[in-house]
């Protein structure tokens, strides 16, 4: 019981004090689960961000019910989710309230003008936290380099195209240099 209460109110804490959503917070979670409780390994960090950025549903949400199955099964994974959605619930559903009202309030509007900034600055901080922990092999590099391009590209242009198309893209040419190179090894073995 006492390690549910530890992973509700971890990602309660989590949940509070990260605005920007899951990429904002998977600095905190990483800094939180690994470094200081221990809970998962760095390289399970890395393992999970992907995950959770394939399957449905916010990545801070697929992070915290990933920690809390592997911690204490399915009522850790119940504990952590809760933990990680009930702040900001709760928050938005105190501001709908006021919501017209509480923009308008000058240094409402202005902390929210800071709140975007500080949110950027954690996006790049995960994204160069998870790039680090990337192997270094030429394909890597060339579908990141390429991902890159295609969104700066799409984003200048204001194209119509999904980034899921270009995440399924580089999942398909990730799969077919898989299968070249086991097709090489089998033919090599013969």
């Amino acid at each position: 019981m006492k390690l549910l209460l530890e992973l509700f109110l971890t990602f309660a804490k989590i949940g509070l004090f990260t605005f920007g959503g899951g990429y904002a917070m998977l600095p905190l979670i990483e800094n939180i689960c690994v470094g200081k409780k221990g809970w998962i390994t760095h390289e399970e960090m890395a393992h999970i961000t992907v995950i959770a950025e394939s399957t449905p549903g916010p990545v801070a949400i697929n992070c915290a019910t990933y920690v809390g199955l592997k911690k204490k099964g399915l009522p850790g994974a119940v504990a952590a989710t809760l933990g990680v959605i009930l702040p900001s619930f709760v928050i938005i559903l105190i501001i709908s309230f006021f919501i017209d009202r509480f923009l308008e309030i000058k240094w409402v509007a202005s902390a929210f003008r800071g709140i975007k900034i500080a949110v950027g600055i954690l996006i790049i901080d995960a994204s160069i936290r998870l790039m680090s922990k990337m192997d270094r092999k030429p394909l890597h590099a060339v579908v990141l380099a390429v991902s890159f391009a295609a969104v700066m590209l799409i984003n200048i242009f204001a194209l119509s195209v999904s980034t899921i198309v270009l995440m399924l893209l580089a999942a398909l040419t990730g799969t077919v240099v898989y299968l070249i190179k086991r097709r090489a090894e089998k033919e090599a073995s013969e």
